[in-house]
């Protein structure tokens, strides 16, 4: 039995009060009002009410009035639940938390003005505890949650015994409130430095000499789209496990919200960050958050034995040895697949140099391209492991026989796509570091999500993403892209058809029973061969691009003329004999001439030089 109608009504309450007092702060930051009050701190440039004081006075004094109007309303909360519960209960706890994270956001609102890190205050201090500030305002949120879920008579939260829920959740929301604390560093850096339009902000973004600030507000965006890929997994995977009417909705909340999220958050950048924007883009973050957390707490009052099925998803490594399983994590990133990108990166950063590009870029080229690709991968193995569980090629992946889970796999992306943005960033520069992380976008959200399961046209549309490697290795030497550049993207993404459609003609049965409309499984072996001569033409035809514009020399010409001949005679013995082993032959040679035409490329380019 809940602790009473009465007092659940005012923990809401509570909880509900919390929204306008943040809201508010973003009116006060967004209008520059943070230092109305003068740095003094509790009374208003030494008044009690700032009569006679400037518009910035009395936005800064109503949002300290409302802020400290909520020290009372939690201590009543505090006792409340006291009275409510008995020693030890986790409604205790729970108010307690809430009680302490309302004098920390206090503490860290008269910080900031005390030290004057308020205005127009442009400093990496000011930033880190305006994050500092966001981060405890989650947590003060979390507490409050907390509090309602168990005064509405809800069943306490329990962490033992839960498997990888627990992970799961704790991912999830740290996930959320790491991307909170980047969008608040974000908010400050185009509060501080505006930009006049879209173009104008990229400008500034890219720019190696803007203030760090300004560099940092790409990442928020990036960060944002990568988490809402895990809340999304996180929602599935909470309504699998714990299959209830009350976690459906919750996880519909959860993916609804961050879609809206999503699109407001887009709004606000290619607008000029209009103040009613900022306020409902904290407003929404501040209510995925609070569902978020619902969600979490549905899914860890429930113990594992009241669910069957919920030990689906529990990792098989306790009898794997530490080899073993440090060669599963390997097997995720799909090294083998991953080598012949990353010979495209290397090459293409010697033809973007005309020469030695350096040892450091090099290797911050292959570390970073192999972690953005391998998270790219994980991801992909998380997301199919339905399909991959019927394919013969597929069914020993990690993921299916679970010796790795999906929370663990996902972490590890992330983990992955974090070191690779950082490395490339602070190696190359922010353009390659959004390069990779874009063709991991790129491969996730449309060839795996949107277009593998429905289209044939799949591997066409979605082989750009193979395609983004030689951009990060041209633009990791020089900081641009040049047509040069984008011939490279070009090559590669009309080569994927012919490279892929003949390993599906290979394996078209398993893409059949896995339910993969794979262009052989959908249109036939014939209509196959066809487009596999169409795209040989348009490959033949945009590698020999180079020589026409001047940037080859004769040592590419003859390479790329054997090279294509070959390809060329390939595909057409597989027009005229549609058989397995030409088009294994074809398959096989598509990678040699893939890997000998980018080496060639960089050779001449390097001799030219």
């Amino acid at each position: 039995m809940g602790p009473g109608t009465w007092f659940s009504r005012f923990a809401i309450f509570v909880l509900v009060y919390m929204f306008p007092v943040v809201m508010w702060g973003v009116v006060t930051r967004a209008t520059f009002s943070g230092d109305g009050c003068g740095t003094h701190w509790p009374l208003c440039h030494g008044q009690l009410i700032p009569f006679g004081l400037p518009v910035e006075s009395w936005v800064e004094w109503s949002h300290r009035l409302s802020s400290g109007l909520a020290g009372p309303l939690v201590v009543a909360l505090l006792v409340l639940a006291y009275r409510a519960s008995v020693k030890g209960s986790q409604l205790r706890k729970a108010a307690l938390g809430s009680f302490f994270f309302t004098l920390t956001e206090g503490g860290i609102g008269a910080k900031l003005v005390l030290k004057d890190l308020v205005a127009d205050n442009p400093s990496m201090v000011r930033a880190f505890w305006t994050g500092a500030h966001l981060a405890n305002t989650f947590i003060l949120l979390g507490f409050l949650t907390w509090t309602v879920w168990l005064a509405l008579g809800k069943p306490a939260i329990r962490l033992r015994g839960q498997g990888p829920v627990m992970g799961a959740v704790a991912l999830g929301l740290f996930l959320m409130l790491f991307l909170g604390v980047t969008g608040s560093i974000a908010a400050l850096g185009s509060m501080l430095y505006p930009a006049g339009s879209l173009a104008e902000k990229l400008r500034q973004d890219f720019d190696a000499a803007s203030p760090l600030l300004v560099r940092l507000r790409l990442g928020h965006p990036l960060i944002a789209t990568s988490v809402g890929l895990y809340i999304v997994f996180l929602a599935s995977y909470l309504t699998r496990v714990r299959p209830t009417d009350s976690m459906v909705k919750s996880a519909r909340w959860m993916v609804g919200l961050f879609g809206l999220q999503m699109v407001w958050g887009l709004s606000t950048l290619l607008t000029k960050s209009p103040l009613v924007l900022q306020v409902g883009h904290l407003l929404l973050a501040d209510l995925l958050w609070v569902v978020t957390l619902w969600a979490g707490a549905q899914a860890l009052s429930t113990g594992r034995e009241s669910v069957p099925g919920a030990d689906s998803e529990s990792a098989h490594s306790g009898g794997v040895s530490r080899s073993g399983l440090m060669h599963a994590y390997i097997a995720l990133t799909k090294p083998r697949v991953i080598s012949l990108l990353l010979f495209t990166t290397i090459t293409a950063a010697f033809v973007a140099a005309k020469g030695w590009p350096g040892g450091w870029l090099l290797l911050a080229l292959l570390v970073g391209g192999y972690f953005s690709a391998g998270a790219a991968n994980a991801i992909n193995m998380v997301y199919d492991r339905d399909i991959d569980v019927r394919m013969k090629r597929t069914s020993s992946r990690p993921t299916v026989t679970q010796q790795i889970t999906n929370v663990q796999a996902l972490t590890f992306a992330f983990v992955l796509q974090t070191i690779s943005f950082a490395v490339l960033w602070s190696v190359a520069n922010l353009l390659t570091a959004f390069l990779a992380f874009a063709g991991l976008l790129f491969y996730v959200f449309v060839y795996t999500m949107a277009l593998k399961r429905r289209t044939w046209q799949n591997i066409v549309i979605g082989g750009a993403a193979g395609a983004f490697p030689p951009l990060v290795g041209y633009a990791g030497v020089t900081g641009y892209l040049s047509p040069v550049a984008w011939i490279l993207f070009g090559i590669i993404f009309l080569w994927t058809p012919v490279h892929f459609w003949a390993l599906a003609l290979l394996i078209k049965d398993d893409y059949k029973d896995a339910g993969v409309p794979m262009l052989p499984c959908v249109r036939g072996d014939h209509y196959t061969v066809v487009q596999i001569m169409v795209y040989t033409v348009l490959t033949v035809a945009i590698s020999l691009a180079p020589l026409f514009m001047g940037e080859a020399g004769m040592y590419y010409a003859v390479a790329a003329v054997i090279l294509n001949a070959a390809l060329f005679v390939r595909a057409m013995n597989l027009y005229h004999r549609p058989e397995r082993q030409e088009a294994k032959v074809l398959f096989k040679y598509s990678m040699v001439y893939l890997a000998a035409l980018f080496l060639m490329f960089a050779i001449d380019r390097s001799w030219l030089a």
